[in-house]
């Protein structure tokens, strides 16, 4: 038994191991600049953030040796069932977890609060790497790829009804794994196409030139564009293109020319040149017996329902403040004092640190408490204004080294279930990264999610810690065959 777990500790990726314990030491410093003279009851005291961390850290130390000593089959034998014992503590989350700051997301058992979601992603990533690593599985084949839909979407859908949108969104990050392992490119372009609808339409909602709204326009404009492109890649004969686009630009002509005299919408005419292009691939389709029109013309038809959509769902179903912090994001909102808050002061704190930083500790825009969330969501503010451009650019690279490091050893994986958990971590921690950092910078909304081992919460670092290490087991289990 000895000498299996010296093998097993030989064989273990030191360099991503490393890089783990680089970031959480730096994030300790970190929550420590950030707690510092607001919370600090010294930095070893259990009752403050940076002692409470510190505990912490010394648990998950404890999970890596757990999960390190356990047989590799182990996660593939129990994937299933670690995932259903999750779902149902999520399930059991939303109705018997206390009102905190408006979700239902936190277990609290006396002075311990423990959120499930962030347990959820590696549970999530265990469920569909065994489902993927089926014999005979072809993520292609509809029932496969609803199987694996359902896997995801089970725990974003429990997350979003405790109110965590933040973490809901997270489990989009599988959408990657998905595309790497064969999903069709067209799933990956909806998802984009849709963002990008969103915020065009949203952002260009109260424009109208004439008696034309531009943000229908535009949209509508892109996407009998996008159908241009998708039917020039099927068609090898481009006279169908050339007639299309010749029609296009007839139409918008003549629009043009009556549009002098009386008021033309010119939505409608890209809605009718949009039916009309969706005729002409029904045509194409029967006669050449290509299915993938028909993929397009899906594709045209739920665009302008989605388009028509945006106002119903921004208004009916998103609340109040995230309304509010897609407004400011989009510069439709100008709310220094409310919603844009957070975000304005966060680029002070950044940008106050200029090249090199104030140093450890010396943060004034931290130190006085400007910066709401300064020891969690944006602990990246607190690097920014402390080590400046330089040490802000450090994280970034620190982290950009993890991941393609994590999507090296996930290539190298023997196995379909390593390689698919692999890239579930990898994607989570991108995911994690980019919309932090994006959030904290004011380049996306204010949805609230850690950035990984830095953000202060003892559920997040265990999650990331769980997250990467069985990976590490798993990767650890090939170098032994």
């Amino acid at each position: 038994m000895s000498y299996r777990k010296e093998s097993i500790w030989k064989k273990v990726d030191w360099i991503t191991v490393l890089l783990y314990v680089v970031m959480v030491v730096a994030g300790w410093f970190s929550i420590c600049g950030a707690s510092y003279e607001y919370d600090y009851v010294g930095w070893f005291d259990p009752s403050g953030r940076p002692g409470s961390q510190l505990i912490w850290i010394g648990l998950s130390l404890v999970l890596i040796f757990i999960i390190m000593m356990l047989d590799s089959n182990f996660y593939n034998v129990f994937s299933y069932l670690i995932y259903a014992f999750i779902i149902l503590v999520l399930i059991l989350t939303i109705f018997l977890a206390p009102d905190i700051k408006g979700s239902h997301s936190w277990l609290v058992i006396g002075s311990l609060r423990i959120q499930p979601a962030e347990f959820a992603k590696f549970a999530t990533a265990l469920a569909v790497a065994k489902l993927m690593s089926a014999y005979g599985f072809k993520l292609r084949t509809l029932r496969n790829f609803l199987l694996v839909l359902f896997l995801i979407l089970l725990p974003m859908l429990c997350v979003l009804l405790q109110n965590e949108a933040g973490s809901a969104l997270v489990f989009l990050a599988f959408f990657l794994v998905l595309y790497r392992e064969g999903m069709t490119g067209y799933v990956l372009m909806t998802g984009i196409c849709a963002v990008t609808f969103f915020v065009l339409s949203m952002k260009y909602s109260d424009v109208v030139a004439g008696i034309t709204p531009l943000g229908e326009l535009i949209v509508l404009s892109l996407i009998l564009a996008i159908m241009f492109v998708l039917m020039r890649m099927i068609q090898r004969d481009l006279t169908p293109v050339k007639l299309l686009l010749a029609l296009t630009a007839v139409a918008h002509l003549i629009a043009g020319l009556v549009s002098r005299f009386v008021p033309v919408n010119f939505v409608w005419i890209m809605i009718g040149l949009i039916a009309v292009s969706s005729a002409c691939l029904v045509f194409l389709s029967i006669k050449n017996w290509v299915w993938h029109y028909l993929l397009v013309i899906l594709f045209a038809v739920l665009s302008v329902g989605f388009l028509y959509s945006v106002d119903y769902v921004f208004d009916e179903i998103l609340e109040p403040h995230q309304q509010m912090r897609i407004k400011v994001a989009l510069g439709l909102e100008n709310d220094p004092s409310g919603a844009g808050y957070n975000v304005n002061q966060s680029k002070i704190a950044i940008g106050s640190g200029g090249l090199l930083g104030k140093g450890f500790l010396n943060g004034t825009q931290t130190k006085l408490k400007y910066v709401p969330e300064q020891d969690t969501d944006f602990i990246f503010c607190t690097v920014g204004e402390e080590e400046g451009f330089v040490g802000a650019s450090a994280v970034l690279i620190l982290f950009a080294v993890f991941i393609v490091r994590l999507i090296n050893l996930s290539e190298k994986q023997k196995t379909v279930y390593a390689r698919v958990y692999g890239y579930s971590v990898a994607s989570v921690f991108f995911f994690h990264l980019l919309i932090n950092i994006g959030m904290v910078t004011g380049l996306t909304p204010v949805i609230g999610i850690p950035l990984p081992f830095f953000s202060y919460g003892g559920s997040a670092l265990w999650g990331f810690t769980i997250l990467l290490f069985i990976f590490l087991r798993l990767d650890a289990s090939r170098k032994e065959r």
